[in-house]
């Protein structure tokens, strides 16, 4: 456009504003972030260099606000004629100022269709943006009583003036989102610090989950909140927590993992949702209302998912104005998740242990074991896990859920879970299908087994490993056991309880041991006494008996001679005494005190294999007995227990089928087992057999004493050792002795004990 010439006055008027420019940048150069006093010290030297650059003119500089993307007149410097315009005129609202922002550029009064408000009578109007770094920070508003357009230079000296206020603006506004930012981060660390001091107070989980709950309404400025977990089948989502004000009848029944509501949604999905509009598609047809009687219009929702990946559940913001929620109101709402998280899990794990605790004292080892395994999977989201315990360079299967059975055997060395023992440190596999030191990638691939985690299991006096726990992870959603250290800190915390299980167990089972080697050499001392009595009675009765006979046998010659009959029975009953009077003599042997010494098994094994009299229907088969090294026992007790025990075996099989007597021995003792191929005993009975009042015990045999299997457990305990019995009831039963092995060498340095050399009597 064509800019009338320039006139003396005008240029002396422009040259004097453009001279102020040095003071106007010092100003300018004073303003600290944030501080207004200043910047309204600097922007009002330019409304006055505006003034004196164009003559009759008045100024105003307006600051604009982004976020309402609106002028703030009530913060305008005025200078000049009137010091107009008002507030409440419209060239704030739809004049010159608006045109001019909104186009990012010089805007004149005589340009503009409609110029009604920006006009003065007998003059003209212009507006120049205040842009810097894209941002919009206000205008400089220029009107003046003159019929002429501006010259060149005067809008050149606007220019210039307008930038200046520009900058002067951005100076003050430069900290003020930053700071305002911090302060919402000083805020947020500060509910996320009340967060973790709310489970560190370990407060009940749903007072934990409501309260974590009223944090995020309070920092998300949401109206309403739901905190739902799944259940135990993984299928649904269940109401833990609820909070916001005027809720009428809220719907918190259980919501299936799906895609029929925005919560079933986000957990089948495991991504959070920042919902704008709840009316718009796709959200309008799957959105399940908190509370039927009030109207949501945005909602924001998070997955709650652990360190292993498990899903915990999800966690729900609504509120009723349009796009409420913000990205970082996401972030925050994750962070405020995770806490959630932490608390379920610590819940969980506190829950766990509590119950540990309680059958640590009241139930039996192998039920604590089953009950481990278990919670092992539940807190670790694992498809499986098995408790190994170490015995000599083997690790022998103790429990597991899955696939394994109890007793399967690895070797220590070049297994996953013998590198955890070796090692004493946490073991982590991605795959164990085809990891070498998993020996059994068929039955991982059967399973569908992915990663595993193995944790020992140390001894609490001395931290020497003393077996191995591990967890299996599914393959078609592998945890993440090398990625989290709460998963390996939850199974080395439930492998302590496993160890202490263990432990107890041994110390049980050697507590038993030694009351039951107390109360049989207790029996046998009064029982001893007694029966000794006793049969030296019988003795003496029964001895008297051949001393008749002969008697008779002298006096009555002819009548026995004339009577076979009476002969025949004379001699019968003076065998038949014979033979009572050796029995008894043989039967009181076994209630006198046994001398313990070096033993050979196979011995005692042949021993009573040719007193059995075994029938021709059962088959004897005898394997590795000739290598075992000497045991500490008695001859002719630990023959009497094989004599029973094949006894049993023979009236167990009705006469027909086989009996396998085999033994292997360890570092401490010699282990033997007897099995026959008869139908078994049930599991229910296997520890009353023992008892001596047991009515399925079988009658005594030629030679015994008739007591059966309580007879072979009082020998054994007498012995030192040790007997039990393996059946499922179907498929025939063995029983398995232990007896103490000979010291090695056997020198003065390590003679037997006292209790072994005298004997329980």
């Amino acid at each position: 456009m064509a800019y009338p010439p320039l006139t003396v006055e005008s240029e002396r008027l422009a040259l004097g504003a453009l001279g102020s420019l040095r003071q106007i940048g010092a100003a300018i150069n004073q303003i600290a972030p944030g501080d207004q006093r200043r910047a309204d010290v600097a922007l009002r030297l330019i409304a006055e260099s505006v003034v004196e650059a164009i003559p009759n003119a008045r100024a105003a500089v307006c600051p604009y606000d982004r976020d309402r993307l609106a002028f703030d007149p009530s913060s305008a410097i005025l200078t000049g004629e009137d010091a107009g315009p008002t507030p409440g005129d419209p060239v704030w609202t739809h004049g010159l100022c608006v045109s001019a922002i909104s186009q990012r550029r010089t805007v004149l009064s005589y340009e503009q269709q409609e110029s009604s408000g920006d006009l003065i009578r007998g003059g003209l109007a212009v507006c120049l943006p205040l842009v810097v770094a894209d941002q919009d920070l206000g205008a400089l508003y220029v009107a003046a009583h003159r019929e002429r357009p501006f010259s060149e230079v005067e809008l050149l000296v606007l220019e210039t003036l307008a930038q200046q206020a520009a900058m002067a603006l951005y100076q003050v506004r430069r900290a003020t989102p930053v700071q305002r930012d911090l302060a919402r981060t000083e805020e947020e660390l500060s509910r996320l610090r009340r967060a973790g001091l709310l489970i560190s107070s370990r407060l009940g989980l749903k007072d934990t989950l409501a309260a974590i709950l009223h944090m995020a309404l309070e920092v998300t400025g949401a109206h309403y909140g739901i905190f739902r977990l799944v259940d135990r089948s993984g299928r649904n989502l269940i109401t833990e927590a609820i909070a916001g004000e005027h809720l009428g009848r809220p719907q918190v029944e259980a919501l299936p993992i799906g895609t029929e509501s925005v919560m079933g949604w986000v957990a089948i999905h495991r991504q959070p949702v920042c919902i704008h509009d709840l009316h718009a598609e796709p959200w309008r047809n799957v959105y399940y209302p908190l509370d039927a009687e009030l109207e949501m219009r945005s909602e924001l929702a998070v997955p709650l998912i652990g360190a292993s990946g498990r899903l915990e559940g999800v966690l729900n913001l609504e509120s009723p104005v349009v796009g409420a929620f913000s990205e970082q109101d996401r972030h925050l709402l994750q962070s405020l998740a995770t806490q959630a998280v932490i608390a379920i899990q610590e819940v969980r794990l506190l829950d766990a242990l509590q119950e540990v605790a309680g059958l640590l004292l009241a139930q039996p080892s192998q039920q604590v074991l089953g009950r481990l395994v278990e919670l092992a999977c539940d807190l670790l989201n694992a498809a499986a896990s098995a408790i190994w315990t170490l015995q000599d360079d083997q690790l022998v299967l103790q429990v597991a859920n899955a696939g394994y059975l109890r007793g399967e055997r690895l070797p220590l060395r070049g297994s996953l879970a013998g590198q955890a023992v070796l090692t004493g440190r946490p073991v982590v596999t991605d795959d164990v299908r085809t990891d070498p030191r998993f020996h059994r990638a068929d039955l991982a691939r059967t399973q569908n087994w992915a990663r595993a985690l193995v944790v020992p299991l140390l001894a609490s006096e001395d931290r020497e490993p003393i077996g191995a726990f591990s967890v299996y992870s599914a393959g078609s959603e592998p945890g993440r056991f090398a990625e989290s250290e709460w998963d390996e800190k939850v199974l080395t915390c439930l492998a302590h309880y496993a160890a202490l299980a263990v432990h107890s167990a041994a110390r049980q089972e050697a507590l038993r041991a030694a009351q039951e080697r107390h109360a049989v050499a207790e029996t046998f001392a009064a029982v001893g006494d007694i029966a000794a009595n006793l049969l030296h009675h019988l003795n003496n009765k029964v001895g008297t008996i051949p001393v008749r006979v002969q008697g008779i046998q002298d006096k009555c010659q002819p009548a026995l001679l004339a009577d076979p009959y009476l002969a025949r029975n004379l001699a019968e009953i003076e065998r038949s005494a014979c033979e009572a009077m050796e029995s008894v003599r043989e039967n009181l042997s076994h209630l006198h005190s046994i001398d313990l010494g070096p033993v050979q098994v196979a011995a005692c094994v042949t021993a009573a294999i040719q007193d059995a009299d075994l029938p021709d229907g059962v088959q004897i088969r005898v394997e590795g007995l000739d290598d075992l090294p000497t045991v500490v026992a008695g001859e002719r007790s630990l023959t009497l227990v094989f004599a029973n025990l094949l006894g049993n075996a023979v009236d167990a099989m009705k006469g027909r089928g086989t009996i396998t007597v085999q033994g292997i021995a360890t570092e401490d003792q010699v282990e033997v087992t007897v099995s026959d191929s008869g139908p078994g005993i049930a599991p229910e009975l296997h520890d009353r057999i023992f008892e001596f009042s047991f009515s399925g015990r079988t009658p005594g045999r030629a030679g015994q004493l008739g007591f059966g299997l309580w007879w072979v457990k009082t020998l054994m305990v007498r012995l030192g050792g040790a007997v039990s019995v393996d059946s499922d009831g179907v498929h025939g039963t063995t029983f398995r002795l232990c007896l103490p092995r000979m010291p090695r060498p056997p020198t003065a340095g390590n003679a037997l004990p006292t209790d072994q050399r005298e004997g329980l009597s």
